[in-house]
C-alpha cells in the first residue's frame, strides 16, 4: 500500500520534522507512507482565494499518483482510529493509492475539499499544522499497528 502525506509548508520546527520521520521510518516495506512537502504561496496583498488556489495547483501535482484523496479540515469527519484503521485495511485491500492532504494557512481550497473522497479532522480542537502533521503520522502508524496486530495499539 502507497499511503502519501501532501502538505502545505517546508520549514516546520526541528521537533516536528524529526517526530514524523521517526514514525515514517516504522512502517513496513509494503506499507509505505511518504511526506510531499509544498512551497505556501507567498503571504502578501492578493486574496486568500488566490493564495489557496495557487496551493491547491502545487497540491494536484505533489499528491499524484493517489486516486483518493482524503482532505483535512476542521470541518471534516471526525473518525477514531480505529475507524482508520477499518478504512485503511479497505483500501490496502482494494489497491488504492491514497493522499492525505493538509492545507496551509489559510486552509484548503474548495476544490481539494469536493474532489476529496473523504474530509477528515484530527481534532475538535485547531492544531497547528506541525503537530497536525506529527498527530497524522501518529495516527497511522497506530492504525496499521491495529491492522497488522502489532503490540503498539494496546487499547
Amino acid at each position: 500500500m502507497k499511503i502519501g502525506i501532501v502538505a502545505v509548508g517546508h520549514r516546520l520546527p526541528g521537533w516536528a520534522d524529526q517526530a514524523v520521520q521517526d514514525y515514517l521510518q516504522r512502517f513496513p516495506r509494503d506499507f509505505e507512507v511518504s511526506l510531499r512537502q509544498i512551497r505556501p504561496e507567498p503571504r502578501g496583498q492578493h486574496p486568500v482565494q488566490r493564495l489557496v488556489k495557487a496551493e491547491a495547483e502545487r497540491l494536484r501535482l505533489a499528491w499524484a499518483p493517489a486516486r483518493c484523496i482524503v482532505a483535512l479540515d476542521e470541518r471534516g469527519a471526525d473518525w477514531t482510529t480505529e475507524r482508520l484503521a477499518r478504512q485503511l485495511g479497505i483500501w490496502r485491500d482494494t489497491g488504492e493509492h491514497v493522499a492525505f492532504v493538509i492545507g496551509g494557512p489559510d486552509g484548503l481550497d474548495p476544490s481539494i475539499r469536493s474532489a476529496a473522497a473523504v474530509q477528515l479532522r484530527l481534532s475538535s480542537m485547531t492544531l497547528p499544522h506541525a503537530l497536525a502533521r506529527v498527530v497524522l503520522a501518529e495516527q497511522l502508524y497506530r492504525a496499521w499497528s491495529i491492522l497488522a496486530n502489532h503490540p503498539y495499539h494496546r487499547a
